[in-house]
């Protein structure tokens, strides 16, 4: 039962709009970096005509309020003029990764209704043939006004997509009284408002448009990452010390490779850092991520914990000595303007499914009523009276006033910090040939700190299934985080006495 008095608020929130504070950041220090990447540097008042300009082609193509853009292409600075630009004119900004397999990409642009496919590089060959695209314009040499829509925190600022277990991801929409709190939040809980923020985040993972938006709304600079150091540690370690970054917003898998990158650098001095947020997963302080943090006394970890359905949630400082930090930190206390709660059992009262309510709650799914029915509902607040609120599906325990994160409930999970649904992965490959009604994925995580997708199925009568070809299929469709590292074929799939496929013993007989 979800009880009223097992629940947390974190305060009244701001409800500042994100527009009037990037519009107040540039008017205090117009001729301050706003932006940076590997081909320049961008002041407030030329980033700020850039999307302008941007908004202005956007209106020439007939894009209105309320109108999705898809955006696509290389990370760089003209991805954040993009994004900008369409929220300039009012429009849903849509991103498409362009590393996502082209039939996943043309279901979330046909999904979408995006009007227009707008593309930092070459205008790619991933539209239906019926969307207009355009290639995002250069920064203009002239000074142009900036002219926003007029706030409203109802408007849809943006629709990104997520795991689904149809086999399709699902899109879900987050209006401006979401982003204006979470905004206002980020910039004036961080250490200082005007930091050097690393762009780390991929354009479909809703980070991004806090690394952003908590930049810009506080006077900060965003810079922002080449992709090729994503999976280069090192690498990343010297373009941290060489571009002076101050705050990173980074899954806990990535962290730790950064960590162990450090251990292999004899001076951290040259590291400006003083801020690592981390979200997407649980946060486990490994050795190294405490060493990392005892070499850098300027610089405090801060775990993050939301999800693309009710965006930032909740937030924990880590405190004291780093050697003395819990393994697994809590995901802490709500963010202003947010209430939690607890659905729990008679048994035990602090442990139970986490309920999100308030401002961080988003719009919901696009085109999926009884999915809406069942993950939103309404939770009466001893404050305010009746509330729409988000079932997260994640077991949590309240201890002391703040939130502890124990597992998921249903079937999706964190690899990298990609949330992944098992049952998407188990539709698509029930849908190939030779494959019998049993599939299964699981995640293996016989390495400690290290977790593997792998998969389990079973086939028809005389069938003989070539497994590798198997994964290279599901390449062409899903992500390459949520192929599985290996598929075997066994004579039958364990079930629990309830009667559902058991992934534990499945696991076991992987091994």
């Amino acid at each position: 039962m979800i009880d009223p008095k097992r629940s947390l608020w974190g305060g009244d929130g701001d409800g500042t709009c994100l527009l009037t504070s990037i519009a107040a950041s540039a008017a205090a220090t117009p001729d301050a970096i706003a932006l940076v990447d590997e081909n320049g540097e961008y002041s407030y008042t030329r980033l700020l005509s850039w999307a302008a300009f941007v908004a202005d082609e956007l209106r020439r193509n007939g894009v209105a309020e309320r109108d999705g853009v898809a955006v696509t292409g290389p990370r760089t600075a003209a991805t954040v003029a993009a994004y900008l630009g369409v929220m300039t004119v009012g429009a849903t900004y849509v991103p498409l990764d362009p590393e996502y397999p082209p039939r996943r990409i043309a279901h979330m642009l046909s999904d979408s209704g995006a009007a227009l496919v707008l593309s930092t590089g070459d205008v790619p060959a991933l539209a239906d043939g019926d969307t207009p695209t355009l290639r995002v314009p250069h920064a203009p040499t002239d000074v142009l006004p900036w002219q926003p829509v007029s706030c409203d925190p109802t408007l849809p600022i943006y629709t990104i997509y997520t795991s689904g277990s149809t086999g399709w991801p699902k899109g879900v929409g987050i209006d401006h009284g979401c982003l204006d709190n979470m905004a206002q939040w980020q910039w004036r809980h961080s250490p200082r408002p005007r930091l050097r923020t690393g762009q780390f985040a991929p354009l479909n993972f809703d980070v991004f448009f806090q690394e952003v938006l908590g930049s810009l709304c506080g006077g900060g600079t965003v810079v922002v990452m080449p992709e090729s150091l994503r999976r280069d540690p090192m690498g990343l370690l010297d373009w941290i010390v060489s571009h002076r970054v101050e705050r990173l917003f980074m899954p806990y898998v990535a962290l730790q490779m950064l960590a162990v990158a450090a251990t292999a650098t004899e001076d951290l001095s040259e590291v400006a850092l003083v801020e690592v947020n981390t979200a997407g997963e649980q946060l486990v302080c490994t050795p190294q991520i405490r060493e990392f943090f005892t070499r850098l006394p300027g610089c405090r970890l801060v775990n993050h914990y939301g999800q693309s359905e009710s965006a930032m949630v909740t937030s924990h400082i880590l405190s004291g000595p780093p050697s003395l930090w819990p393994a697994l930190p809590p995901i802490g206390v709500p963010l202003p303007g947010c209430e939690v709660f607890i659905d729990s059992s008679d048994a035990d009262p602090d442990v139970g499914e986490l309920i999100v309510a308030g401002s961080p709650v988003s719009l919901g799914y696009r085109g999926h009523p009884e999915l809406n029915a069942a993950r939103y509902l309404t939770v009466e607040s001893p404050r305010s009276g009746p509330l729409r609120a988000f079932r997260t599906g994640d077991l949590v325990r309240l201890e002391d006033g703040v939130v502890q994160f124990l597992t998921r409930i249903d079937d999706e999970v964190k690899i990298r910090g990609v949330r992944v649904n098992l049952l998407e992965i188990d539709a698509w490959l029930l849908d190939q040939p030779g494959v019998a009604q049993s599939a299964a994925v699981l995640v293996d995580t016989a390495v400690p700190g290290v977790r593997v997708l792998r998969a389990g199925i079973t086939v028809d009568d005389g069938a003989s299934v070539d497994t590798d070809a198997l994964r290279a299929t599901l390449e062409t469709t899903l992500p390459e985080v949520a192929v599985p590292r290996s598929i075997t074929v066994l004579d039958e799939l364990p079930r629990t006495p309830s009667g559902k496929i058991d992934r534990d013993a499945i696991a076991r007989s992987l091994r």
